[in-house]
């Protein structure tokens, strides 16, 4: 079953970020989920198996400066390892998809690190219909 994630959540959000690599205590994810709901222009979905979220999707629209349509922007996507391969993920970002569409998004993009362990991912996605399309860069503005 996929649902919009709620505060409650936060724990079972903290594992699956810990499976994507971005390890956090349940504090920090509570904090952090608590930022992104306030967001209109951000959405969370997840996906439940008795009555535990084995994965997630987050999601947020905009506009660009260089089209006039609506985007959308996957910014997490992960399933429990012990059940991945089971279409869990693609259930996930093709309800993502419907949604964002159902928003008024024309397309949708994803970053995806350029680690060996995300070849799989990037399997994935292109399975899903996505195309490798540009080089991503990030600058950290800490002191």
């Amino acid at each position: 079953m996929i649902r919009s994630a709620q505060m409650k959540d936060y724990e079972n959000l903290t594992v699956l970020m810990g499976f994507l690599g971005y390890p956090a205590t349940a504090e920090q994810m509570q904090a952090r989920l608590e930022r992104i709901v306030e967001k209109e222009d951000h959405y969370t979905l997840g996906s439940e198996m008795d009555g535990r979220m084995v994965g997630m999707i987050g999601f947020h629209t905009g506009y660009l400066y260089t089209q006039d349509e609506m985007y959308a922007r996957v910014i997490a996507l992960v399933v429990d390892p012990a059940i991945r391969n089971k279409g869990i993920g693609g259930e996930l970002l093709k309800e993502a998809e419907s949604r964002a569409k159902s928003l008024g998004a024309t397309g949708m993009g994803l970053n995806s690190g350029n680690r060996k362990e995300r070849e799989d991912a990037h399997r994935f996605y292109e399975r899903m219909g996505y195309t490798a399309k540009s080089t991503g860069f990030v600058k950290s503005l800490h002191s």
